[in-house]
């Protein structure tokens, strides 16, 4: 909760998937979408699972194609929980006119740029933690690093098998995604 990962969105969009077929209701998939809106946002796109380029209040969804099999990746939750509506009510969008789509869609060495997460500057500002786990990342290798969603938990985008072992003495939990 608070790690800005989307489990509690997860969780409402794969209960609604998992009612629908337990009980064979025969929901269509637009329905289920509409439904899950109505639940949260981002809900959605956890119905799709699958790359998507959102727009809207993020319940408009394009599929897209993005293939990151030949990545690792690695992500650190440092146990700050990070109030969604406060982020959103502190947020200052950068302005930059180019498109999110276009952009993961370029090649990923290119990302750290181009790819901003809007709520860094605002969270690191009152978290400066998190900007130290963003930038020992890039330190290690990192391809690409960001704050997830609204925060807190940075990930780390590796070459496959290349991950590092970072932050052991620290009381951060990891996921290795290889």
């Amino acid at each position: 909760i608070g790690a800005g990962l989307g489990g509690g969105s997860a969780d409402a969009a794969f209960t609604l998937i998992l009612v629908n077929e337990k009980f064979s209701l025969g929901i269509s998939m637009s329905d289920l979408m509409r439904y899950a809106s109505r639940l949260g946002s981002d809900c959605p796109f956890f119905i799709l699972n699958r790359p998507c380029y959102a727009t809207g209040r993020g319940e408009i969804l394009e599929k897209i194609e993005l293939d990151l099999s030949a990545y690792s990746f690695l992500v650190v939750y440092p146990r700050i929980s990070i109030s969604t509506a406060e982020a959103f009510s502190k947020l200052r969008l950068s302005g930059t006119v180019n498109s999110v789509k276009d952009i993961v869609l370029a090649p990923i060495e290119s990302w750290k740029d181009s790819l901003r997460n809007d709520f860094e500057p605002m969270v690191f500002n009152e978290f400066p933690e998190l900007l130290s786990i963003r930038e020992s990342l890039y330190q290690s290798g990192a391809i690409y690093a960001s704050m997830t969603g609204s925060g807190s938990a940075i990930y780390g985008i590796f070459r496959k098998n290349a991950l590092p072992d970072l932050f052991r003495s620290k009381e951060y939990v990891q996921m290795k995604i290889i």
